[in-house]
């Protein structure tokens, strides 16, 4: 009875465990993906009329290189682990909060930029690119971190591809009055969530 009550209790543990890490990949997908919204409800203000296939452009671009951009971070990253296995967690406690810093200046930032209205290869690669280079940097502390690769970028692509279809829709409807708020909810998430990493190595470890 002992041993079966254990058993039971280690796999709830376990059980917790992978839920938290679940909630956790399923808020820095989040955060990782308010400027891909900001972007995107910016353009479909820029549209005379928002329709599906401009929602599903956006979506694409942007949560394709959102999910991409951690990958190739990630195999970098694991290049130089070993020289800094030991204060990795400080590595992805600074990417974070500087990602989430800037995301947080950028909200509060007085002049909106233009976003053209063209959904051709070049404009949107470009936007794509430019909105996905945190995701690269964060794909680098995923090597520290010992995640699911492909399981956490294919998370965040379809995290970024539902608010960045999302965007575009509510950008056609209310404006940009949404824009600085997403960037400042993504800047507050990551910054905490690079914080909970430190504390787990240093603090609570």
């Amino acid at each position: 009875m002992y041993r079966d009550h254990s058993i039971h209790e280690s796999f709830f543990e376990q059980f917790l465990e992978e839920t938290m890490g679940i909630i956790e990949l399923l808020l820095l997908a989040a955060g990782l993906s308010m400027d891909a919204f900001a972007v995107s409800v910016c353009k479909g203000l820029s549209v005379e009329k928002t329709e599906v296939k401009h929602m599903a452009i956006a979506g694409i671009w942007f949560g394709g290189f959102q999910a991409l951009m951690p990958i190739i971070g990630y195999f970098l990253g694991s290049t130089f682990m070993k020289y800094i296995s030991a204060f990795d967690h400080w590595v992805a406690f600074i990417l974070l909060f500087l990602i989430g810093l800037n995301m947080i200046k950028e909200s509060f930032a007085a002049e909106e930029e233009a976003v053209s209205s063209s959904f051709a290869f070049k404009t949107m690669l470009v936007m794509a690119v430019a909105t996905s280079i945190d995701a690269l940097a964060v794909g680098i502390t995923f090597a520290f971190l010992k995640v699911n690769i492909f399981l956490s970028a294919a998370l965040i692509g379809i995290t970024t591809f539902a608010f960045s279809a999302a965007g575009i829709k509510i950008g056609g409807i209310f404006g940009c009055k949404f824009k600085s708020k997403a960037e400042l909810a993504g800047g507050i998430i990551l910054i905490l969530l690079g914080t909970k990493i430190l504390l787990e190595h240093t603090v609570f470890a």
